[in-house]
């Protein structure tokens, strides 16, 4: 019902369907992944109509949920950063990673071209996500194709302008981005890097643990995510 509350003074009755009921379908589709046909037959209308309308309120959550809800913390949250944060990076603002959504083929040959990744040998779209080290989301990105890289759209996606001298962000190995961050006064720590390496020095292992033993969050956040709306998977 809150989220009734603050979608109903945009969204408007269609004919045959209430606000209610639009939110209600939208939210069906989210969590379940429910067909249109069936969505459609349960509620007596054409498949092209749930189609239009889960498009109509996702824009509407997005315009008025989103910034919201997904913001940039202050410098306070540090105050009280989890203890494991606070022993080896006390200065993180933020653990970034990228995920990706499999989608259909496209029929458009460039549009196919864009959107395929060779990491998940599928075409799909690409998210930048970032969470505060207290596990809540701070960033999301726009979409982009598959095709397009962490690094480029780390540095296209707008995430930059959060950042504050002085800051500490976490990431994985393909955002190598230190000459970046390092213009900005921030400080970006990825493992260390073993290609070309016979074996890693005794420190590397050590900060790429460390790392690894934090960074493992926004994984579980990624995943949470993907089971609770099954749509994502």
């Amino acid at each position: 019902m809150c989220l009734y509350n603050i979608l109903s003074t945009v969204l408007r009755p269609m004919e045959s369907l209430s606000v209610f009921q639009q939110i209600l379908i939208t939210l069906f589709r989210l969590r379940f992944n429910m067909n249109m046909q069936y969505l459609g037959f349960l509620y007596g209308v054409h498949s092209a109509t749930i189609s239009r309308l889960f498009q109509t309120v996702i824009d509407v959550m997005y315009a008025r949920l989103v910034p919201a809800i997904i913001f940039w913390p202050d410098g306070d949250l540090r105050k009280t950063l989890p203890t494991c944060f606070q022993i080896t990076f006390p200065k993180c603002a933020c653990i970034i990673d990228c995920f990706e959504i499999c989608i259909e083929r496209p029929s458009d040959f460039k549009a196919r071209a864009q959107t395929y990744s060779d990491y998940k040998s599928h075409n799909t779209a690409k998210y930048l996500i970032g969470i505060s080290p207290q596990g809540a989301i701070s960033f999301i990105s726009k979409g982009y194709g598959g095709r397009a890289s962490d690094k480029f759209i780390t540095e296209d996606s707008g995430f930059l302008n959060n950042i504050h001298p002085g800051d500490t962000i976490l990431a994985d190995r393909g955002f190598d981005l230190k000459d970046t961050f390092g213009y900005y006064g921030a400080k970006m720590e990825i493992p260390a890097f073993t290609k070309g390496k016979k074996q890693l020095y005794a420190v590397d292992i050590e900060k790429t643990r460390q790392i690894a033993s934090v960074r493992i969050h926004i994984e579980r956040v990624i995943g949470v995510t993907r089971q609770k709306y099954t749509m994502l998977e």
